[in-house]
């Protein structure tokens, strides 16, 4: 017999998807926004290809990957941003954190991702709290998450402007790492985009962290944001 009176939504599912510490590493290492073989997934956890494989039917089957074809090689991604939200939503919620085997390699893997990285296609970590930290001192948004003409003007000045979408165009994303909000909606992933393609934050190899730079600085503090 059912357990509930009316039509719920399958979060169960979900749950037992996630579940898997595998599985729900694969997600998170495809916060970085970008599309990844399960080759180079296995690679990065440290999995057998084999075992990554079928981790990754289960992912896709389950509606939170979708699978794109490009000539002879098959990439995974994230299905959209809102597996990416609801994913960086539990990070935040669960209070636990799984730590790698304590090497000089892994600390120093897991600074840079708290340091500065990306979350989906905006940033996160202590870069992206502070960098909205920023923002909200120097008024281009307010804490009432409305973008006002001081901060679509500021953001114009970067070519950043809103094309029609039911996403917001700023909302607040609670840091996993940091347990404050970073900037998400259509300008935080805007900004994000044109941080990474004018240098002013570079990637740290294949993984999702991400540093300032000092262009990125320079060119901040003339804007009129200090970091």
């Amino acid at each position: 017999m059912p357990i509930y009176a009316h039509s719920v939504p399958d979060i169960a599912s979900l749950g037992r998807l996630l579940g898997d510490e595998s599985r729900a590493a694969m997600t998170l290492a495809l916060m970085d926004g970008r599309a990844w073989t399960v080759g180079e997934l296995a690679r990065y956890l440290g999995i057998a290809k084999s075992t990554a494989t079928g981790h990754a039917h289960q992912l896709v089957d389950g509606g939170l990957l979708v699978e794109v074809h490009q000539g002879r090689h098959r990439y995974l991604r994230l299905t959209g941003p809102a597996v990416a939200e609801a994913i960086e939503a539990l990070g935040a919620l669960s209070g636990t954190m799984l730590h790698p085997h304590r090497t000089l390699s892994a600390d120093t893997r897991d600074k840079a991702l708290r340091a500065g990285r990306t979350c989906y296609r905006h940033l996160a970590g202590r870069l992206g709290v502070d960098l909205l930290e920023a923002l909200h001192d120097r008024g281009v948004v307010d804490k009432s998450w409305e973008l006002r003409s001081p901060g679509a003007d500021w953001f114009a000045q970067l070519g950043i402007t809103a094309e029609p979408s039911r996403r917001p165009l700023v909302r607040p994303c609670l840091d996993w790492t940091e347990r404050r909000d970073h900037l998400a909606g259509v300008y935080g992933d805007a900004l994000c985009d044109h941080m990474l393609r004018e240098s002013w934050i570079t990637r740290n190899g294949s993984t999702r962290a991400v540093r300032l730079t000092e262009k990125g600085r320079v060119e901040l503090a003339r804007l009129g944001v200090d970091l």
